[in-house]
């Protein structure tokens, strides 16, 4: 009786673990990267941009969440903020549906995976949100990222916002994922698996890793994801009094589009700067110091300038 009730209860606990939602930056996170590419748009293209923000399902009831009496130019750059959570808000809408296995962090073998048909699509594509390009610590065997990943589906994205024929309805869905997307891929543990014997399957970019921060029990993947602000729904405002701290990216960095260069530095960063003292060989738990936690400050808010940056250079060269 015992021996079931315990492997009742581990089983359990497995499926909470594999259930877990694959976040990257947590909301402030990706209000900054929106915030910064919205300073960066031409005056046309935030035109655009805010036309098709506006197809949304969401967008009444992101505006009725802006505080009341502020300018229509405020309330589009606030919306557009807010519309770059939105691949992550639909993971808790009980409307979208968990696509995978590995709750759904997997893509699913269907023939629906790569997807991309707007928002008539109830799948949440939990696997879209990372590509982990795989290393080893000690000799363990590795295995490559699957496909569709955050690469692949970018380029998609981004094929279709260029397009002079596709539909503006989809052209909306394509750039709320986008917006998500290109922020994901800046944070190093969404372009990152560490294989190692205690993770013989990969650590699921930091997922598997236990840190105390000070508390013990959380994960290396949430303290990265919440490294400018780990509120959920934050204000606008507050959300732009901290990205107007960020440094501003060399121009030549901030110009570059190639997205799988974006992906190989955030691998880079990974292995030398996030996988370093005091994150040791296993799972943990490891105690973050405040040396690793600030030099982790410091890359975050560079990963989030250069992610905005970036983002309004696309949108302002390929946004049709």
């Amino acid at each position: 009786m015992k021996r079931t009730l315990r492997l009742t209860v581990a089983l359990l606990l497995l499926t909470v673990v594999c259930s877990q939602p694959m976040y990257a930056w947590s909301d402030p996170g990706h209000m900054a990267v929106a915030y910064v590419a919205y300073q960066r748009l031409t005056p046309a293209k935030r035109a655009r941009v805010n036309a098709l923000i506006r197809l949304n399902p969401k967008y009444n009831e992101w505006v009725h969440t802006l505080p009341h009496g502020i300018s229509q130019s405020a309330r589009n750059r606030m919306v557009f903020m807010i519309a770059a959570t939105w691949a992550d808000q639909i993971k808790g809408d009980h409307e979208h549906v968990s696509d995978g296995p590995s709750g759904g962090n997997r893509p699913p073998s269907d023939g629906t995976a790569d997807a991309n048909t707007g928002y008539q699509d109830q799948a949440m594509h939990k696997y879209w949100h990372f590509i982990d390009l795989p290393f080893s610590t000690d000799g363990t065997p590795t295995t490559p990222p699957e496909t569709p990943n955050a690469l692949t589906q970018m380029a998609a994205f981004r094929a279709v916002l260029a397009s002079t024929t596709a539909a503006d309805e989809l052209k909306s869905y394509d750039l709320v994922w986008l917006m998500h997307l290109v922020g994901d891929v800046h944070q190093p543990l969404h372009a990152t698996a560490r294989f190692n014997q205690q993770s013989p399957a990969g650590d699921d970019g930091g997922n598997a890793v236990t840190v105390c921060n000070p508390q013990c029990g959380g994960k290396l993947h949430a303290f990265w994801d919440g490294l400018l602000g780990s509120e959920r729904s934050p204000s606008p405002n507050l959300v732009i009094s901290r990205a107007q701290t960020l440094p501003t990216p060399n121009a030549t960095s901030a110009g570059n589009v190639n997205a799988q260069d974006w992906i190989d530095e955030s691998f880079s960063i990974a292995k030398s700067s996030v996988y370093r003292s005091p994150i040791g060989a296993g799972n943990g738990s490891f105690t973050i110091t405040a040396n690793y936690r600030n030099n982790a400050k410091r890359i975050a808010k560079q990963r989030i300038a250069l992610a905005g940056a970036r983002l309004a250079a696309i949108l302002n060269d390929e946004l049709q």
